[in-house]
């Protein structure tokens, strides 16, 4: 008799599915523990490149600042790169940027650097040319403690390099609307405006002059105006104006309303706030003075019994050159003098600072406007532009020497944001960032 047997087919265990499922756990361990790193170093280096770009974002901003204050000056490069890397170890040395700060150490001029040129797209150099405006601060690499870093590249991330950061920022100035303006206008010719050959409605760089004319002047808007805009209600409203308490912004095209009366003490008492002298309803707390409050002594007068009518020094007609005020062999304290002054105050080897002087308080923005046929009394003068003047001297509280004199600096306008250009304009200005661009061309960096 024949024993038959069944043959079962073959099938695993368990026990021999374990190594199966100990080398599949093993690669799942490693791929689950390379992702863990890479997450964490990941936002490591997130974190840390947005806390390098804050930094390098204000230090670029401090130094385009400090810039403008003493461009021009001796030294306005180092002085510029001292402010911008000045910010960035202040930065660096905030709450919780406890890594940054060490990375940068005692030496932040190997960490970081900077940059100046007269162009937003470059080129950039150091100490760059001598009419430089925008400053870069850049940082090539800043490198990163590597939690899980040469873990990840053991298997198979090698392409990683080192665990590293960069940063770089471009800040310089930028035209805004014409706000702040001060209430008072001089009359300008619209047939001489010719930028090109720096002729402004009649007026150049330097010029003298009467930004508000005093009792017994003759005025080219006619009888019982003193050159005073009507901004708000009266003589309070010129005193705070003319402290620099106002916010009218007015845009060329636009028109003015004159405001007849001379108002000479609320006048006198808005403008000398600006030289630290306060007298009626002005504290320094609320209009603090220019850093450089220096004019001349004697003060400029007005004679305008003559024809031409004269602006006098000790006697002798005042001559501008340059920015150059003289009187006969007198030197007068000048729009030239103040800024070399201010740039001194800001380096700090300047004498004659104001301590808590605040930079730029004598420059006024004026209304230039078109006063042909105008007759005097109450009336709207078309707007031309707008000049942006220094004040000489305080102004005197008499009412026949009751002038204030200001030099003609530039031409200020602007339409509220950069242009394509940003390089090519001009007027009142606040200091910005701008894109990063590469190699003097219009593409923007990735790291801006």
């Amino acid at each position: 008799m024949m024993n038959l047997r069944i043959q079962r087919p073959f099938t695993s265990t368990p026990r021999r599915q374990e190594g199966s499922v100990s080398v599949l756990m093993v690669i799942a361990l490693a791929a689950m523990a390379m992702m863990a790193a890479l997450a964490l170093d990941g936002g490591h280096i997130l974190l840390n490149k947005t806390r390098l770009q804050n930094v390098v974002d204000a230090a670029a901003l401090s130094g385009a600042k400090t810039l403008s204050q003493v461009a021009g000056g001796s030294n306005s490069a180092s002085t510029t790169r001292t402010a911008a890397l000045n910010t960035l170890v202040q930065n660096a040395n905030a709450l919780g940027n406890n890594e940054l700060a060490t990375a940068v150490g005692g030496n932040a001029a190997a960490f970081a650097v900077v940059e100046l040129a007269s162009s937003v797209y470059g080129p950039f150099s150091y100490p760059g040319p001598s009419d430089a405006k925008y400053v870069r601060v850049s940082v090539p690499s800043y490198s990163l403690t590597g939690f899980f870093w040469n873990f990840a590249q053991v298997f198979g991330a090698g392409g990683l390099g080192a665990k590293a950061v960069a940063a770089i920022a471009t800040a310089g100035p930028s035209p805004t609307n014409p706000c702040d303006v001060a209430p008072l206008m001089i009359c300008g010719d619209s047939t001489q405006y010719d930028p090109a050959a720096g002729m402004f409605w009649g007026f150049q760089f330097g010029d003298l002059q009467v930004l508000k004319s005093a009792a017994n002047n003759s005025s080219a808007i006619g009888p019982g105006n003193f050159q005073l805009l009507d901004f708000g209600s009266g003589g309070s409203s010129v005193r705070e104006d003319l402290a620099g308490g106002g916010s009218v912004c007015r845009n060329v095209g636009e028109t003015v309303q004159t405001s007849p009366g001379n108002t000479v003490g609320p006048a006198s008492q808005g403008l000398n706030t600006r030289f630290g002298i306060y007298n009626g309803p002005v504290s320094a707390s609320n209009y603090p003075p220019d850093m450089v409050t220096s004019s001349s002594n004697p003060a400029i007068t007005y004679n305008d019994s003559v024809t031409p009518a004269q602006t006098l020094y000790q006697g002798q007609p005042v001559i501008s050159s340059g920015g150059n005020l003289t009187a006969g062999s007198n030197a007068i304290l000048d729009y030239n003098d103040w800024k070399a002054s201010v740039a001194a105050c800001v380096a700090g080897s300047g004498s004659g600072c104001q301590g808590g002087g605040v930079f730029e308080r004598r420059m006024l923005k004026i209304v230039v406007g078109d006063c042909t046929g105008k007759q005097g009394g109450s009336t709207t003068i078309p707007v031309l532009g707008f000049g942006c003047y220094f004040v000489v001297q305080p102004m005197d509280g008499g009412g026949t020497q009751a002038q204030i004199f200001g030099q003609f600096v530039r031409e200020c306008e602007g339409d509220n944001v950069a242009g394509p250009s940003p390089s090519t304009d001009s007027g009142p200005q606040i200091i910005q960032l701008y894109k990063t661009y590469i190699n003097g061309s219009g593409t923007p960096s990735t790291d801006s």
